[in-house]
């Protein structure tokens, strides 16, 4: 396909390439533009027809709107920002930089612009700030004719017509009326506060985004109406943009858990600099905190100097106890995140993570035990040493593994710091510390 736009754009078939275009979904476009050359990006987009190059400048990465947006007259921002729902325009907005948004600020209607302002001032990470305020309004004395004629004339500029929100003369909402509940119903001249759901689900404006999206997948809403808090209704979250709240949390919780800073550019647009400042504040956190790893070794080095054969079985344990809290805290933050396990929960995840170590830890010891006497063979004075460390550690890794994140719950930290990388750290200073007690026990270290 990218090889017979380009052939068409060298031959200059304007009318042959808007055909080709016009059948395409806006992804796709949008896909087009990241690998063609970035002087022939005004030509393509003024090629395609209004409502299409609206749809895809949505869908196009925040560089390539930024270079459409430099070539656009004040006109032509004009025009494609008024063809755009609200919130992605405040999506956009927030990508530019400021020389960039003082323009399309400038360039819109100033309604428009009192909108865009108000919801840029929300806090960041708010319902308010992924909310749009293009949504179907009713009042509860309207009839079904009043309704459909309402619809029709101010539907094409909604974000959503699927469900309706009825408010009273103060904008309090006081319902939700479907059009599915309008087009199913028989009853004569029924108004709006007769067919209205009152019991609505819906999110304050300030209200955390996430929790938003996750009430949205929860009721499987296409929409929830967002109110003030004197419960007048400002604007609605949709569910698309439901789902990209999700995807981005789940993006950010991912980086967290690998001790990365968190970053909203993919990942080929991140510069080598950018990346670098992302990562190694946690790489000297880490490494800093492996000095009690250090300290214990140096501890016990005589000891170690006397039976060096212990030594070659460090690695191996430390392995283990980290993988061990590793698949626990990875689980548990994902239970928090899905709202799966509170903090109420705790004991009862001590208790059922404690029964699986038990299990595991009696299976890894046995495995170890048999592979050290036969295919390592060592003593069994050795072999018991570092296989009933293995009992003990699984069970405390776990533990660790659980607790932490939970902890860090509990204190208004994200749980996802709390991941692999720290709990291995933790780890590792509990297995040598176990590793070298069970050792002075059982051979006198």
């Amino acid at each position: 396909m990218i090889t017979e736009i380009e052939e068409l754009l060298e031959a200059k078939d304007y009318r042959g390439l808007r055909g080709i275009l016009a059948e395409m979904p806006p992804p796709d476009i949008a896909l087009l533009f990241e690998e063609l050359p970035a002087e022939n990006f005004p030509l393509l987009f003024r090629i395609l027809p209004k409502e299409l190059a609206a749809e895809c400048f949505v869908e196009l990465d925040p560089e390539v709107q930024e270079t459409l947006i430099n070539s656009f007259s004040d006109n032509e921002l004009t025009e494609v920002f008024e063809n755009l729902f609200l919130d992605d325009t405040v999506d956009i907005i927030e990508e530019m930089p400021a020389n960039v948004v003082k323009r399309i600020i400038a360039t819109s209607p100033s309604d428009v612009r009192q909108q865009i302002n108000r919801i840029l001032r929300y806090p960041k990470n708010s319902a308010g700030t992924i909310m749009t305020t293009e949504f179907v309004e009713l009042k509860e004395t309207m009839t079904e004719e009043d309704v459909f004629k309402n619809i029709r004339r101010s539907g094409v500029d909604k974000e959503t017509i699927y469900d309706c929100y009825v408010t009273d003369a103060r904008r309090h909402l006081i319902g939700v009326l479907s059009v599915k509940t309008l087009l199913t119903t028989d009853i004569e001249d029924a108004v709006v506060g007769d067919l209205m759901e009152e019991d609505v689900i819906s999110a304050n404006v300030y209200d955390d985004r996430e929790d938003v999206a996750k009430q949205i997948k929860k009721y499987g809403f296409m929409a929830l109406p967002v109110v003030d808090r004197e419960n007048r209704l400002v604007g609605i979250v949709t569910y698309d943009d439901a789902m990209d709240v999700i995807e981005e949390e789940s993006t950010e919780d991912i980086e967290k858990m690998a001790a990365i800073t968190p970053t909203d550019k993919p990942y080929l647009r991140t510069g080598v600099f950018e990346t670098f400042r992302a990562r190694i504040p946690w790489l000297i956190i880490l490494m800093l905190t492996s000095i009690v790893t250090s300290e214990i070794l140096q501890y016990f080095e005589d000891a170690l100097a006397a039976n060096a054969l212990l030594m070659a079985f460090v690695p191996m344990l430390m392995n283990t106890g980290g993988n061990a809290g590793g698949q626990v805290s990875v689980s548990i933050i994902r239970a928090l995140s899905l709202d799966e396990v509170r903090m109420r929960d705790i004991f009862r995840i001590i208790w059922k993570e404690l029964r699986v170590a038990l299990i595991c830890g009696v299976t890894l010891a046995v495995v170890n035990f048999a592979k050290m006497l036969v295919i390592d063979r060592v003593s069994v004075s050795i072999a018991l040493v570092v296989s009933l460390t293995v009992l003990i550690l699984v069970p405390v890794a776990k533990i660790v593994g659980g607790v932490l994140p939970m902890g860090a719950k509990r204190i208004g930290l994200d749980p996802a710091i709390m991941a692999s990388p720290f709990i291995t750290t933790v780890v590792d200073a509990l297995a040598l510390l176990l590793y070298f007690r069970v050792a002075s026990v059982f051979i006198g270290l």
